[in-house]
């Protein structure tokens, strides 16, 4: 007995036809391209990772000693851009300042030899003091005048008063408004002794004290040397004492 034909017969789709050598053009097309190109994750050059660990070496290691806690930020892109090399060697350009940005020199001595510069940011997180409320020229600066501050010292100004001991002793050189940073510029030691004051002038030696009286030449704070004048007209340095004599100086 014959074969009946189907009662709704296959007929190929027209549109699914006309695509169909297109489509395995694009097949074969993916097949041939290499892993990257087809969504696999990108490595990073060998040359990168041992350039940032050379490179954070070098500079952790020439920042010891300065204040507060160090940290290197180092450009990922370029590090991604370096030749390979085998052990990328970091030096510093000459003149270099080892604070905020700068760039890091690297060179290749192995395999094909080049030289890259990298740019590097050194962060330097540290305490530093403000006004805790308006300090008015000539006033004495005490503990309930300012506050301690936590930042990146490298964004800062320079002279800026990072130590209590700074603010010992000193008056406001000029108006300091509220929340403004404590430079060093801003203050000035206070005037201990003045010009024409009679002053007591002291040396000690092995088992003995000696003391004169003399007029001061000029003003002076604590701790600065000074010239005093004595009774037979002989001038004699020393340093002022916090007391306000002078320690005559050898």
């Amino acid at each position: 007995m014959p074969a009946l034909p189907p009662l709704f017969p296959h007929r190929p789709n027209a549109s699914f036809q006309a695509l169909a050598p297109a489509l395995l053009t694009l097949a074969l097309t993916l097949s041939a391209l290499p892993p990257a190109a087809t969504g696999a994750t990108l490595q990073t050059p060998p040359a990168a990772g041992a350039a940032s660990a050379a490179i954070e070496r070098l500079l952790l290691r020439q920042t010891t000693g300065l204040p507060g806690k160090v940290s290197v930020r180092i450009d990922a892109s370029q590090l991604a851009a370096l030749p390979p090399c085998a052990a990328p060697e970091p030096f510093l350009p000459s003149g270099s300042r080892l604070w905020g940005r700068l760039s890091v020199g690297l060179r290749c001595n192995t395999d094909q030899s080049w030289t890259r510069y990298v740019s590097t940011y050194i962060a330097v997180v540290g305490p530093y003091y403000v006004a805790a409320r308006q300090i008015n020229a000539g006033q004495a600066v005490t503990p309930a005048d300012t506050q301690l501050r936590e930042g990146d010292l490298t964004t800062l100004p320079g002279a800026i008063v990072a130590d209590a001991a700074q603010l010992s002793g000193v008056v406001a050189a000029s108006r300091i408004a509220s929340g403004a940073l404590l430079r060093r510029e801003l203050l000035r030691a206070v005037t201990l002794v003045q010009r024409g004051q009679s002053v007591k002038v002291v040396a000690q030696g092995s088992g003995f004290v000696v003391s004169s009286e003399g007029k001061a030449m000029t003003d002076a704070p604590a701790g600065t040397l000074i010239q005093v004048k004595m009774q037979g007209g002989q001038l004699l340095s020393g340093i002022v004492r916090p007391d306000g004599m002078v320690q005559r100086s050898p």
